[in-house]
């Protein structure tokens, strides 16, 4: 959620950020200016027939004891008491109208965003390692998986439906490895906790996120009675660990990592990347995620960024790192950096890890504040967090990157430990 002392404020600089993400919300923003203007005129109207309602029990006390009539003192009472709950019932819908507005106004990208409309105005900040030259034509993981009898669409669809998959033997073991491999590199080097968070959330925790109410349309929601939704990363948990909480600012950063199957509806995406593990209901995801003051946190982005890179490093998986344009960036962000993969089946990079600073955004929205020195007037963390990494995704790019003539996956040599020794996955 925006400042809205910013709204207030500096409505230029808002429309100006909102505009260079390509949105024109100038109808929305004019109704928050309304409902300020007439929240401030009210507020203090309020606040002083309170205060005036609160010493008319002396004058009443005052009079009594001079041997006054109180009666005319006591009717104003309780028409100032009529009117303090009229004026408190329009303060509190406005306060609510104000806020539902609120949620729905993207966050304001940083001064160091590229501008631009869309994706295609993405900036490449570096890339590391070179596609393996292949002397044969490479198969896409769509076609290897199942030669190989470690991948099954058609069970998964037969099980849930459509982008549900089914993976098996090497298959099922290499996901896991890749799950043990990333929680070890993120905990033992880099310095975050582990957590094992629950794999549902409450409508509060994804408001706070940012993910509720703009975007329902996304999730599962759990059916009957409950007030619960499969989480679609676990951004979602690990922010929301500190909802609501006042934390002592010389322990940040607070890093965690935890991994968590990820469930979206993909709502909007049909027809793109319907084949293979690209873009399915259900995966799973390592996270990062970092609570940090607003002085460091763009030191801890390019530290995250930097962490969730290692992952492919020690895969020898050639990437690249793109900072997002304006116009591509998310909904809660106000910088992303995009890793990309090399998949030899397309002959291109594909998003494998998103990286964001959140700066306050998300911590207004989950009250999520600090005390710098454990004392004194607390003020809102920041929050980060990114894919470290998406791991159907690093399946996919080890399928296709280790693939060989024969139709073999050879394993990349840190992920061997985890895998028991084993050297290859070979046609049964």
């Amino acid at each position: 959620m925006l400042d809205p002392a910013l709204l207030r404020d500096h409505l230029d600089t808002v429309r100006a950020g909102l505009q260079n993400r390509g949105l024109d919300l100038s109808a929305e923003l004019d109704e928050l200016v309304i409902l300020e203007n007439r929240r401030r005129r009210l507020l203090p109207e309020v606040e002083g027939l309170k205060r005036e309602q609160n010493t008319s029990g002396d004058e009443v006390a005052r009079a009594r004891r001079q041997g006054l009539d109180t009666a005319k003192i006591q009717e104003a009472s309780r028409q100032r008491g009529q009117e303090i709950k009229v004026k408190s019932v329009e303060l509190d819908s406005l306060e609510q109208r104000r806020n539902r507005l609120l949620l729905t106004i993207p966050n304001l990208p940083h001064v160091s965003v590229p501008v631009g409309k869309s994706a295609a105005e993405n900036v490449e900040v570096r890339r590391h390692g070179t596609p393996r030259p292949m002397s044969f034509a490479p198969q896409a993981h769509w076609d290897l998986g199942p030669a190989l009898g470690i991948i099954d669409f058609e069970r998964g669809t037969k099980i849930a439906g459509a982008r549900f998959t089914v993976l098996l033997r090497g298959g099922a073991r290499l996901e896991r490895a890749l799950i043990n491999f990333m929680l070890d590199l993120h905990t033992k080097e880099h310095g975050y906790t582990e957590v094992e968070p629950p794999f549902m959330a409450n409508t509060a925790s994804l408001t706070g996120t940012g993910n509720l109410p703009k975007f329902a349309a996304d999730l599962f929601k759990i059916a009957g009675d409950w007030d619960l939704y499969l989480v679609p990363t676990a951004e979602v948990p690990l922010t929301n660990m500190h909802r609501g909480e006042i934390l002592d600012g010389r322990e940040l950063p607070i890093r965690y990592t935890a991994y968590t199957p990820c469930f979206r509806s993909e709502a909007g995406s049909y027809g793109a990347d319907v084949r293979g593990l690209i873009r399915q209901h259900q995966f799973d995801k390592v996270e990062l995620m970092v609570f940090t003051t607003p002085e460091k946190s763009y030191d801890e982005l390019e530290r995250l960024t930097s962490n969730a890179e290692e992952v492919l490093k020690r895969l020898e998986l050639p990437y690249r790192t793109m900072a997002l344009s304006t116009g591509d960036i998310g909904f809660a962000s106000a910088k992303t950096y995009d890793i990309e993969v090399w998949l030899p089946s397309q002959n291109t990079f594909r998003e494998i890890s998103s990286c964001s600073n959140t700066e306050a955004f998300q911590a207004r929205r989950a009250n999520i504040k600090f005390r710098a020195e454990g004392t004194g007037k607390p003020d809102f963390a920041h929050t980060l967090n990114g894919s470290g990494l998406a791991v159907g995704r690093t399946l996919i790019a080890i399928i296709e990157n280790y693939q060989q003539e024969d139709g073999s996956i050879v394993i990349p040599d840190a992920l061997r430990p985890y895998m028991d020794g084993l050297e290859r996955i070979t046609r049964r």
